[in-house]
């Protein structure tokens, strides 16, 4: 259920009201937008007369959700939120691009790119310590070294950094990560989405290759229910029938997602694709739909780099990308 106060309701009268709601075992969300003020009630309502609360003078209208996402839902939140992640911003209208290589390899590699994709315009840095493959055999990520020598990345040039877990048990670990990425294997791991809800970090979590939108947010509702609201959706292809690409790239998920969550929504062309050559389309198209930001591989080796070298760019075209997504940017805004 949610209630929206009137534009003369003063903070005395929303407290009261919230304390009443709150005594009736309901959660309260608040929403303060620029003219009206969102109260989203999260519990059993069914307790909650709402034609009473209906009629109080600072009530403007008493409207039930149905969907089972709550705090995700734009119905409880109608402004987009804004994410602060260092002197970053990502969401209502704010744009980030996110760049960097499959997986940390060497202090060499991981300092070598991220210094160049900052010059390019990249604002966060992205790399991954703990890598979950498809086969046992291949490389796995340098883990705990991995994450160091993207600390130190992070020291060179000012970058926050992205890096996806794969266990709670690792969170210790991820004390100075800035970004912690659910990728898309882990996307309904509950207990999971459960712990990093409990932390203070902002969370980019991963559709899965077979999940539905409604899926996905609903997995965003696992962590904002235990109180963390700091969540990035990213799209990143969903298997289809086609085996021309790597996946498909649902690019309808922007405007669907826009109209159902005030969540900021990030596009990875790169692991939708799986080809370094689509890349750079899918991204000016995602920018053209309207995404938040870009998650894109960059890699200074691609034919050997130990993973998904076939889909990264290397950091001269990551340039151009970069430059052909700023006039996107201008076009869409003008």
């Amino acid at each position: 259920m949610i209630t929206v106060l009137k534009g003369n309701a003063t903070d005395q009268q929303r407290d009261n009201l919230i304390r009443w709601f709150e005594s009736q075992g309901l959660r309260v969300h608040i929403s303060k937008g620029e003219f009206q003020t969102v109260l989203g009630l999260v519990g059993d309502t069914s307790r909650i007369d709402e034609d009473l609360v209906a009629a109080l003078d600072i009530v403007e209208r008493v409207t039930r959700v149905t969907e089972k996402y709550k705090a995700a839902n734009r119905k409880f939140h109608p402004e987009d939120t804004v994410i602060s992640i260092g002197d970053v911003k990502i969401g209502g209208g704010n744009f980030a691009m996110i760049a960097g290589p499959c997986s940390v390899e060497s202090e060499e590699q991981i300092l070598g790119i991220a210094k160049s994709v900052r010059e390019s315009g990249a604002t966060l840095l992205r790399g991954g310590a703990f890598k979950p493959r498809t086969s046992p055999y291949d490389f796995q990520g340098m883990r705990a070294e991995g994450l160091e020598l993207l600390l130190e990345a992070k020291q060179a040039t000012g970058m926050p950094i992205v890096t996806e877990i794969m266990n709670a048990e690792h969170l210790p670990l991820f004390e100075n990560v800035d970004v912690i990425q659910i990728g898309a294997r882990n996307m309904q791991n509950f207990e999971l989405l459960k712990a990093v809800g409990k932390t203070d970090k902002v969370i980019l979590l991963k559709r899965g290759l077979a999940n539905t939108l409604k899926e996905l947010l609903m997995s965003a509702e696992y962590i904002m229910a235990e109180g963390n609201e700091k969540v990035i959706l990213c799209e990143r292809g969903i298997r289809t029938f086609e085996t021309y690409t790597r996946n498909t790239l649902d690019l309808s998920a922007i405007p669907a997602l826009r109209e159902n969550t005030h969540l900021p929504i990030v596009i990875d062309p790169s692991h939708a694709t799986g080809k370094a050559s689509l890349v750079e389309p899918m991204a000016l198209a995602a920018v053209a739909a309207g995404a938040d930001g870009l998650m894109i591989e960059v890699h200074n080796d691609p034919q050997n780099a130990l993973c998904d070298g076939a889909q990264s760019l290397t950091p001269e075209q990551f340039e151009k990308v970069a430059q052909k997504v700023r006039k996107i940017r201008d076009v869409v805004a003008s």
